[in-house]
């Protein structure tokens, strides 16, 4: 579903990514980790068209949708509103079925999503993309800010809406939440992508878990 083979992207002289390769199979969760300024929003920006390669390709098949890190919703239109604007490019702009998957948004869908606590606001924008009918969603830095009861709720969300067949890029900088949730992980360090392969084994690395999941050697 997403294919990044060989990617250089720079800004100016300086080197953002260098070299990044990197898949997204049907129906498959992976995650990208990695610290502030590796490089993962210029990966983001690139999947999506904003940013121009270097050098390398970047292919996709199906439909890609963006849980944006920090949200991007239009504070003052309801929830409502801002949920239909995900299906900007569909006919149908039911939003009967996001309520169905992500229940306690209805109590507030004609609130302003900016009176939503931060919780609220993401499972807004999980909605928003979930509305464009994507066959690969990527979520970019979804426990960003937010407290640990609802990082678990939202990964449960996730896990159910990835058993129904939807492929996952998980882009996060909480390590130890992206390895559990995801099957296959890549670690990206200063554009470059230091290691990658099943989840468990990356956890299980002395490097990994002393750099990112907290853990020390010995």
């Amino acid at each position: 579903m997403i294919k990044i083979d060989d990617l250089t992207v720079r800004y100016g002289v300086a080197t953002a990514l260098d070299g990044v390769t990197l898949t997204v199979g049907t129906s498959e969760m992976v995650a990208l980790i990695g610290p502030n300024g590796a490089g993962k929003s210029t990966l983001v920006n690139t999947l999506f068209g904003i940013l121009r390669p270097a050098s390398g390709t970047v292919t996709t098949s199906g439909r890609l949708a963006l849980v944006p890190e920090g949200r991007h919703l239009f504070a003052p239109l309801s929830v409502d509103d801002n949920l239909r604007l995900g299906a900007w490019r569909n006919s149908d702009r039911d939003t009967g079925l996001v309520y169905e998957l992500l229940p306690e948004l209805t109590p507030l869908r004609k609130r302003p999503a900016g009176r939503l606590s931060g919780g609220q606001q993401q499972m807004v924008a999980l909605g928003r993309a979930l509305m464009a009918g994507p066959d690969v969603l990527v979520i970019d830095e979804m426990s960003l800010g937010l407290a640990p009861l609802v990082v678990e709720h939202l990964a449960a969300n996730l896990r159910e809406r990835h058993a129904g067949g939807l492929a996952v890029l998980l882009i996060e900088q909480n390590a130890r939440l992206a390895l559990d949730l995801c099957t296959r992980a890549y670690v990206l360090e200063a554009g470059r992508i230091v290691a990658e392969g099943p989840s468990a084994e990356l956890a299980g690395s002395p490097e990994v878990a002393t750099a990112y999941l907290g853990l020390e050697e010995g």
